[in-house]
């Protein structure tokens, strides 16, 4: 990622995400100051291929802006991490459709929002499974999804849903498919009043939509989920929850700079403390960016079977996501130790109270139980190292 670019991120962060994102955790609202800013940019496509229009950035690079994103408002960076893994979706399993080569153009264009329905009410989060069916008459399809979550639906522009193929396909004969705005209704049927993570805004809605059926993506969900989805996910998040981490290690490392000016020549307390902490964040950080190499590695194989069994790739990813939720814990609660009562007060500017909600979210958002279980299972199976 070279430094211009990595500069431009740091500076939409720091002029723009940083200061409303106390309002934007307060209100539960969009960060949409922020996003006016990753729109100026053209940073809602920088996925997509130099080809059509994009940046063509890498995966890496993708990982990166999340980190940073994540020091200065942590719900700007997991909107923008869900956003990019929608376009990734996109930009890996559809573009040798002329519909979605249009599509890539439109959004460098006009840097739409992309939100996702994978969830689904009676499934218990397993979005490895659906319920709701598209219909297909002709050349048009429709589709009708309770989902309990959707990530900043009403700022999305477009929803990339998840549906099973036809009324007696399997629950995993899975298609991802493309909904406008336009022909969308939303009926909410949850709200979103949570500890942390407030602006992601994921409130629940019944979706209706219908449209052509150039809409489907291609390659059937299974593929997209393994080559794709899951590994964006686990990655990206860990990486922006990295980034909240280092915030909480930019307060601590603050207040005991502070100490030290008072008490020349003598150590503070918790200097200590936040040689410790970084010792933690140095590993969250160095597992997160292992993961991301090794995906971009098997990417550049160009060959989707790489993906297919491998035991060795789906743990990593798995223990990445569940190690750094509760790395970013640790971290926090460090810094807050670090800090003192000036971290638990609200009013302070040491305060890490946002910081630290938003971190138990982390191991809640697929919940860890949930994918150490998928993990035993496949260490059963698994016969190499």
């Amino acid at each position: 990622m070279n430094d211009a670019l990595v500069e431009r991120v740091h500076r939409i962060g720091r002029e723009i995400a940083q200061p409303n994102a106390a309002a934007v955790d307060r209100d539960a609202r969009f960060p949409a100051e922020a996003f006016a800013a990753l729109k100026e940019a053209k940073f809602l496509s920088c996925y997509v291929p130099e080809a059509y229009g994009g940046m063509g950035v890498s995966f890496t690079d993708i990982t990166r802006m999340c980190e940073i994103l994540g020091l200065y408002c942590a719900n700007t960076a997991m909107v923008f991490s869900m956003h990019q893994i929608q376009v990734a979706c996109i930009c890996q399993h559809a573009l040798g459709s002329p519909y979605f080569q249009a599509f890539v153009r439109e959004l460098v264009e006009k840097q739409l929002v992309i939100g996702s329905a994978t969830t689904e009410a009676g499934i218990g989060g397993d979005v490895r499974s659906s319920r709701c069916a598209v219909e297909i008459q002709g050349d048009q399809f429709t589709i009708t999804k309770e989902a309990p979550v959707i990530s900043y639906a009403e700022a999305s522009d477009v929803i990339l849903v998840t549906a099973r193929r036809h009324a007696d396909a399997l629950p995993s004969d899975q298609v991802h498919i493309l909904t406008r705005k336009e022909t969308t209704t939303l009926t909410q049927t949850h709200t979103w009043d949570t500890l942390g993570f407030r602006g992601t805004v994921s409130t629940g809605y019944i979706l209706k939509s219908s449209g052509n059926v150039e809409q489907i993506l291609p390659a059937p969900y299974a593929a997209i989920h393994a080559r794709t989805m899951q590994p964006y996910s686990h990655i990206t998040w860990s990486a922006l929850w990295c980034g909240l981490a280092g915030d909480a290690m930019n307060h601590a490392r603050a207040f005991v700079r502070s100490e030290a000016r008072k008490t020349p020549g003598t150590l503070p307390p918790g200097a200590l403390r936040l040689a410790e902490a970084d010792v933690v964040f140095t590993t969250m950080k160095g597992t997160i960016y292992a993961a991301a190499a090794e995906y971009e590695r098997l990417l550049a194989q160009a060959d989707p079977k790489v993906f297919e069994g491998n035991f060795g790739f789906a743990l990593q990813l798995s223990n990445v996501k569940v190690s750094a939720s509760q790395l970013l814990v640790d971290i926090v609660g460090r810094a807050m130790m670090i800090c003192g009562i000036a971290a638990y007060r609200n009013d302070h500017p040491s305060s890490l109270g946002r910081q630290l909600r938003d971190a138990y979210g982390a191991m809640l958002m697929v919940n860890n139980d949930r994918i150490l279980g998928q993990c035993s299972t496949i260490q059963i199976a698994r016969r190499e190292f």
